[in-house]
């Protein structure tokens, strides 16, 4: 059996954060993950926001965390060289019936610690973006977009020159609690190998529950259901004429079909909810319908047959349909008891915002 200190799962975004965190603070860290290459799951299928925190419930972890996360973002980002912009996001009100949710999305940010929105009345809108329509929207100047691939690449050149190794193909098919940590069983390359760590972080992404569901002498309490809520997005073909990031008021289970723009400037639209129950990132260009209808309420010019298939991500939700948001979890020690085990349940967006700030709350706990 071999004998490590720290096993991070998992290589995705939040993995990474946290597998060099570890390293940097001196611990020996090894990370397994499952595929072939870092971040291939929704670290990789999303819209590559950098969120101002301004949508969660006040005090919660998730509103901590993506306050914290944005300034650390931001500072990483330009130290290491990643690629980001800050280009600014207007939540729209597309109608005078849509203003009260929009005062009460204002007023939730404000109590998150979001002290830079501003209010834009109709006139104000039509100066900085002239083709959409909004009878008022919030400015969030301090949201923007980040190379997400870019800053996982980055994660792991920092982890790895601070000594942490990572394992590809490795796939942890079960584990039990031991006296002096946990033990591990892993097949790479087809064949099976044993770990014991003293410190193991689960950050599985989609497959968190399961990881944690195969722990034994970990109680079955303390281990979430698993729901997937697949998200699309559609690309446009023709040419945008806006500068921002545009979302509407925000659905139940997501955003809203937003449009961001990557850093080339090519526009996408998304995502929807689909609630699913095996992973299947197929993008139906059926769906295209419904979003042209979700679009063309704050931009009314979005030509026909603009927008084509895309790509699709997958939320990994501890709570079912038509459930309240579940808040990020980050189970410890003090919560399940078993010492030297931290599972992070429930880590979708603002995750990659708030990856560096996870990542200093896990190291914090062990």
């Amino acid at each position: 059996m071999e004998r490590v200190d720290c096993v991070v799962v998992g290589a995705g975004v939040v993995g990474l954060a946290v597998a060099r965190a570890l390293a940097l603070s001196g611990r020996e860290v090894v990370i397994l993950e499952s595929e072939r290459a870092v971040g291939t799951g929704t670290s990789s299928r999303n819209s590559e926001v950098v969120h101002a925190g301004i949508y969660y419930r006040p005090g919660s972890e998730k509103a901590r965390l993506c306050v914290e996360g944005k300034r650390l973002l931001y500072e990483y980002c330009a130290l290491h060289g990643v690629e980001h912009r800050c280009s600014g996001k207007l939540i729209v009100a597309a109608d005078s019936s849509q203003v009260a949710e929009l005062e009460a999305i204002h007023q939730n940010a404000t109590a998150c610690g979001v002290d830079d929105l501003q209010w834009l009345d109709k006139s104000s809108v039509a100066q900085i973006e002239p083709a959409l329509n909004a009878h008022a929207a919030l400015l969030s100047p301090s949201t923007g977009i980040v190379d997400s691939h870019g800053l996982m690449l980055a994660l792991q050149g920092d982890a790895e020159d601070a000594g942490a190794m990572i394992a590809f193909d490795a796939r942890v098919v079960r584990g039990a609690v031991a006296n002096d940590g946990l033990e591990l069983e892993v097949m790479t390359d087809g064949q099976p190998m044993l770990l014991r760590a003293k410190t193991v972080v689960n950050s599985a992404g989609l497959f968190a529950a399961d990881v944690a569901a195969g722990i034994e002498g970990l109680l079955p309490e303390h281990v979430p259901p698993r729901y997937f809520a697949k998200g699309s997005y559609f690309t446009c073909t023709s040419r945008v004429p806006f500068s921002h990031l545009v979302y509407p008021v925000p659905e139940p289970g997501g955003l809203g079909l937003h449009l961001t723009l990557d850093l080339a400037g090519q526009a996408r639209f998304g995502p929807n909810v689909e609630w699913i129950e095996a992973i299947d990132y197929a993008v139906d260009p059926r769906g295209s319908e419904a979003f042209y209808s979700a679009v063309r309420r704050y931009w009314p010019g979005l030509p026909e047959n603009a927008l084509q298939p895309g790509y699709a991500g997958i939320r990994p939700k501890i709570v079912g349909r038509g459930e309240p948001a579940a808040d990020f979890r980050i189970d410890g020690t003090s919560t399940h008891g078993v010492q030297g085990l931290v599972n992070l349940f429930g880590i979708e967006s603002p995750g990659l915002t708030a990856s560096l700030a996870i990542a200093a709350r896990v190291v914090a706990l062990v």
